[in-house]
């Protein structure tokens, strides 16, 4: 009966902070959404060449890969919460 209070204790105190992290992830992705699309127009101008569009393409790039990673870790994180959740029921 302690563990099964301990266990309850625990995730209800998780469970705000995972709320949290999913509300960072999406406002994150909404930044990083505008900031490719601002590309995306410039792209289409063409009025910019050489390392000026290097530059922008280098952070695109790494602003996409950062989101995959986020996502990636956010599923995983889930998929550990229900995998633990199934164990305990």
């Amino acid at each position: 009966m302690l563990k099964g209070i301990i266990g309850a204790l625990a995730l209800a105190l998780a469970v705000p902070a995972l709320a949290d992290d999913k509300v960072k992830d999406k406002a994150k992705d909404v930044d990083n959404s505008m900031k490719n699309t601002v590309d995306d127009a410039k792209d289409k101008l063409g009025t910019d060449s050489g390392t000026a569009k290097t530059k922008r393409h280098a952070k695109k790039a790494a602003r996409n890969a950062k989101t995959k990673a986020r996502h990636t870790k956010s599923d995983v994180k889930d998929a550990t919460e229900k995998a633990k959740n199934d164990v305990s029921k």
